[in-house]
Parts: C-alpha cells; structure tokens; sequence
C-alpha cells in the first residue's frame, strides 16, 4: 500500500475495515426511552464543560432496535442521555451506550466519540408490555418496561421528529501511541431524513442496578415520568466539534 491507498482506507483493520464512511442510513430504528428524575449533583458532575444542566433534572433511558443499519448491519443498544443546553441550544449529552455489535461499536468511537462498549441489551415485546434489558458481564445491569402502544401520538409526527433533530453531544477521547490524550473534543451533530413512522407514550418503569463496568445507576432514579416508543427512518451524518479540549 502507498500513502494514496492508505488514505482511501475507511477504518482498520486495512484488510477488512470495521465499517465504510458516514453517511448511515436507519430503517425501522424503533425507540423505548424512559424518562425519569435523577440527582441533579449526578447529572452535573457526568455533564462536561460547558454543557449546562436541564432544569428539570431529568434523564432519558433509551433501548433502541436497528434490524436495518447501513454498514453495521442488526444490532440493539441501550444508554443514558442528558438533556442539556449548548451555548443555550437545547441539547442531549450521550453519557453511556452499550450494545451488541462490533461494527457500531468502532465506528462510533473512532468517528463521533460515542461512549459504547460491548453488552448484551434487548429490546423485545412480551405480551402487552415493551420490555427493554441490559445485561453487562453476566449481570442485570438495568430493566425498562413500557405499557405498549397506550397513547397513540401518531397524529403528531413532526414532534417527535424534533425530538431527535435536536443536537446531540458527544465527548470524543482518543489517546496518542503513548497513552497520552491526543484527540479531547466536544463533539456536535444532528441526524438527518428523518421520517417518523409511529409514536406512542404511556406509563414506564425503570429498575438500575449498581455495576463498576456499567455504571448506568450513577444516575439513580428518583421518579419515573413516563415512557415514549416510536419507530423512524434516519441518517446518521458525519459530526462536526464544538470544543477543541487540547487547545482550550
């Protein structure tokens, strides 16, 4: 390989990259988000600088299914977002993700700074009830359900697509060969093409159990406020950085 052809490369390994380049398309991404009321000196301290905290101390505990992904492929995934503010843009800081395919896995380190790790989350219907899982190394880590289908909010789509036109941020830490930091940024984007297919809340539950590898309950849950299932199309586009952490 010559320089041209290395720089051509989408990812690594070079002999069968991880994943291709952004954009990525989503079919069918169906959402379970519980929201809930945390501690607000527990959202504070997981928000980096300068992200501002939400007044109403509130924490989005999302499952999500992907059986269509561009380039990853079928997966599911589970985390924590904060609802925040950006230099007084409304936004959501992804603290925690943790999901069950590589692929998904390297891209969102390596491109965006997504915080994933590998687990084992489950996002399924049993009988009347949406039932969300995360189990991390052989453990219960946390368990969300949802009355399915309650309320149908499908006469208003275009709130919900808001919800996920909203910023996202991201805090992307990626060393150098010496262990020491060489990319520290405040990451921002916003998906795109977005089409929202079915909407839904209703009432929600969430029980988070302490784990030192996935710390989801260092958010503890002080009262659940409700739930939200909705099922959409969406682009995934490249990110663009907000702080620069090495030169601030």
């Amino acid at each position: 390989m010559n320089r041209a052809d290395i720089l051509k490369l989408s990812s690594m390994p070079a002999a069968g990259a991880s994943y291709p380049l952004p954009p990525f398309r989503f079919v069918n991404r169906e959402y379970m988000t519980v929201i809930y009321e945390s501690d607000p000196d527990a959202i504070r301290a997981a928000l980096p600088e300068p992200l501002v905290p939400d007044a109403s101390n509130q924490v989005f505990y999302e499952w999500i299914r992907m059986p269509d992904s561009s380039g990853f492929g079928d997966y599911t995934e589970t985390g924590v977002v904060i609802p925040c503010s950006y230099d007084g843009t409304p936004a959501g800081f992804v603290a925690q993700m943790y999901l069950d395919d590589e692929a998904p896995i390297a891209a969102g380190r390596e491109i965006w700074g997504f915080p994933k790790k590998l687990a084992a989350p489950k996002l399924e219907l049993v009988n009347d009830t949406l039932t969300g899982t995360l189990d991390y190394a052989g453990q219960r880590v946390a368990t969300g359900t949802m009355a399915y289908k309650y309320e149908n909010l499908s006469r208003h789509p275009e709130k919900t697509a808001q919800s996920l036109r909203k910023l996202q941020c991201l805090l992307k830490l990626i060393p150098d060969v010496d262990g020491k930091p060489k990319i520290a940024q405040l990451v921002g984007l916003h998906l795109t093409e977005i089409t929202v297919k079915g909407s839904w809340s209703g009432p929600a539950r969430l029980h988070l159990v302490p784990h030192v590898s996935a710390p989801v309950a260092d958010l503890p849950v002080r009262k659940v406020l409700g739930g939200r299932h909705f099922v959409a199309d969406l682009t995934l586009p490249g990110g663009h950085v907000l702080i620069d952490y090495m030169k601030s």
